[in-house]
């Protein structure tokens, strides 16, 4: 049964969030909410461009000289290619400031049972109207995506199903960074600002209220972003993967955050946004690693994992969108092609359930858990149904032991989120 949310004023300047599961329901609380929020229209703005985003870099950097070692912080034994020297001297990575990610000894009754799934200006005048055409979402089994009008193949759906999943994901996000919404370092006079791939505009909005000076604009290929935002938050529609229709040095800061899956030519993408950066900005990079593992082996012989491991291997190859947007290093590769500088790699352990001993990571195991079994076909049935066309009864038994295995109180997995940042050099 699939996981339903309802946001509930709880307290002023709190705002809870609320997970009824087929056994029981669970309330934790969210980011900080602002009771000054008035309902205004949702603008969305249209942009016609369909020019394909070129490999032009708009400036030419200088060889970097940091040269740092990579803290491999997941599991993998194989090591990074030799040839990737240029990268390595550009790119300074640190281990993530994070507990120790260790299984509880003893396991308190009810850590990992089902019922634990809780979770925690106007349009410029070149702007043409909405089109219906935006509006045609496709429908697979039930479940919308994004109109065939873009170009790009996102394989997650757009309804209020996976939008929940999302919200609860960004709460995890949230708490893996101590309550953080980003890591790069901008300034605190921050004063506009592009969330790229917004979704439901949660992390737009959430900066918004937390810096209420700043211009905050969220991009998506659909419209399901809230009303009730505040007043210095609106929401356009683009597609990230086509020439973007910002001016050049429009924003200071540039939050990029889950898009696997979805980007064909990820050194274009950062080409684009090192364009649309201010002078002395800041982009920032978040992308998760799919692959499940654990420290401790007990993820290693499960079959549902190497199929989980293999649908978004091949899905990927015959979308052309790869998955493994950590493994292929295209964070980092991308970014230092586009120009940019000062980059830091920061890797995270993302845990799946209420195993972690440390308190904190247990919470964001259990929002983790949630945003898989809200929706775990919406981040399946793409791939499986139409991209690979696998059999629809093997669907049914895959999801079953899927879920299966995230109520397994006897594996400990996890999966890693790399979060890049970088600044666009002052021109000298």
């Amino acid at each position: 049964m699939p996981l339903t949310n309802q946001i509930r004023p709880k307290a002023p300047h709190k705002q809870q969030f609320f997970i009824q599961h087929s056994q029981a329901s669970f309330s934790l609380p969210l980011v900080q909410f602002s009771p000054s929020r008035k309902e205004i229209p949702f603008e969305i703005c249209w942009f016609a461009s369909i020019s394909p985003v070129t490999n032009e870099n708009p400036s030419t950097q200088g060889e970097y000289q940091d040269t740092v070692e990579r803290d491999n912080m997941t599991t993998s034994s194989a090591e990074a290619p030799a040839a990737r020297s240029d990268l390595a001297s550009a790119v300074e990575s640190a281990p993530a400031p994070q507990p120790e990610l260790v299984p509880a000894a003893d396991p308190q009754d009810g850590d990992e049972t089902d019922a634990d799934s809780a979770v925690g200006d106007d349009a410029a005048s070149s702007t043409a109207s909405i089109t219906s055409s935006i509006l045609e979402y496709r429908t697979i089994q039930g479940r919308t995506f994004h109109s065939d009008r873009h170009p790009t193949e996102y394989f997650t759906p757009n309804d209020e199903q996976q939008s929940a999943s999302i919200d609860i994901n960004h709460q995890a996000l949230t708490l893996l960074l101590g309550g953080k919404l980003f890591l790069a370092p901008i300034k605190d006079n921050v004063q506009k600002v592009l969330d790229v791939g917004t979704g439901t505009g949660i992390w737009a909005i959430d900066f918004a209220d937390e810096y209420p000076e700043a211009e905050v604009i969220g991009s998506d290929l659909s419209p399901i972003q809230p009303t009730w935002v505040p007043p210095n938050v609106k929401f356009e529609i683009d597609d990230a993967t086509l020439r973007w229709t910002w001016d050049n040095n429009t924003f200071d800061f540039i939050h990029i955050r889950y898009l696997f899956g979805a980007i064909k030519d990820w050194t274009s993408l950062f080409k684009e946004a090192y364009r649309c950066c201010a002078q002395d900005g800041w982009i920032q990079s978040a992308e998760a690693d799919v692959h499940i593992r654990s420290d401790d082996g007990t993820t290693d012989d499960l079959d549902v994992l190497k199929l989980w491991a293999k649908l978004f291997t091949e899905g990927g190859k015959l979308l052309g969108n790869s998955f493994f947007v950590q493994e292929d290093e295209l964070q980092e590769k991308g970014i230092h092609e586009a120009g940019f500088t000062d980059i830091k790699s920061i890797e995270y352990k993302f845990p799946i359930g209420g195993w972690p001993k440390d308190p904190e990571l247990r919470e964001v195991g259990n929002f983790v858990r949630a945003t898989l079994e809200n929706d775990l076909e919406g981040y399946t049935l793409l791939l499986w149904k139409t991209i690979l066309q696998w059999p629809e009864d093997e669907y049914q038994v895959f999801l079953m032991e899927m879920r299966k295995f995230l109520r397994n109180r006897k594996v400990h997995p996890y999966m890693t989120v790399r979060y890049v940042y970088a600044r666009k050099a002052e021109a000298s």
